[in-house]
């Protein structure tokens, strides 16, 4: 297999990646056939899994737009992925031009094609870590530099925390997080759930094995155990709902059944 340009030389690109496949299934071109594989198995089972996607990506550049109108011109982004058109800088600068953007993201990949985009951009900047380790995120000279935590931050965790598995203590990572920042900070979510898929959970459960397979499990939680990560926010209405019905622009019974596959919530630190 050829390694393209942007594939950086340490990783193992007969591995598929969870980026990667997030990519595929956007419609991106930084996948391997391996990833489209993994991805067209899950689709198997689950095939609006790009419906689900698009309804993530739409949620998040709502509650970005939402947030620079309240005011918030810092965003971190965990678990950010690999940048494609209408990513966070691209929303927050539409919305408010001095927006100031820090990705952090594990996977390699990910990591590499976001310095490749970003490149002499002063005002973004991304962070090689790992949600399950906050304390590197927030001691980083990049985030430093870049993000005053002691005025209002964004953060996001977009369809991230569905892939840290409990015993990581994801609701702990959430809350150290939360503490380092200011108040009037927006934790802005989003989480996979069996509640909401037009299929069986017997069937989805299919899917949740083919990410158990490439060893990035996938964790579905309960609405209940979602809003758990908003303890110490204060729930923007319309609270902790299924993605096309946070503030949305259109009709969502307009939307195809599977966009609402999953949770999204926006809070505010008191």
């Amino acid at each position: 297999m050829e390694r393209p340009a942007w594939a950086p030389r340490s990783i193992d690109i007969s591995v598929p990646s969870v980026s990667r496949i997030y990519d595929f299934y956007l419609g991106g071109s930084h996948n391997f056939e391996v990833d489209r594989e993994a991805a067209r198995r899950a689709m198997e089972f689950m095939p609006g899994l790009p419906k689900i996607m698009q309804a993530n990506r739409a949620f998040m550049r709502r509650a970005v737009r939402f947030a620079a109108a309240e005011g918030v011109t810092q965003f971190l982004d965990i678990g950010s992925g690999i940048p494609t058109y209408g990513n966070v800088h691209e929303v927050a600068r539409a919305a408010t031009p001095d927006a100031r953007v820090m990705y952090v993201d594990h996977d390699p990949v990910a990591v590499a094609h976001s310095q490749a985009v970003l490149q002499g951009d002063d005002r973004t900047d991304v962070i090689a870590a790992d949600l399950r380790k906050p304390w590197e995120i927030l001691a980083s000279p990049q985030l430093e530099r870049l993000i005053d935590l002691n005025r209002p931050v964004a953060l996001l965790l977009v369809a991230i925390l569905h892939f840290v598995e409990d015993v990581d203590d994801p609701y702990g990572a959430v809350a150290e997080l939360r503490d380092a920042l200011a108040p009037g900070s927006l934790l802005i979510l989003t989480h996979a759930s069996y509640e909401g898929i037009p299929l069986t959970a017997e069937r989805a459960e299919g899917t949740v094995d083919v990410y158990r397979d490439i060893r990035n499990p996938l964790i579905m939680r309960s609405p209940g155990e979602i809003a758990r990560f908003f303890e110490g926010y204060d729930m923007v209405e319309p609270g902790v709902v299924p993605m096309p019905r946070w503030r949305p622009e259109s009709a969502p019974e307009d939307d195809d059944p599977y966009a609402f596959s999953g949770f999204a919530g926006v809070g505010r630190k008191a």
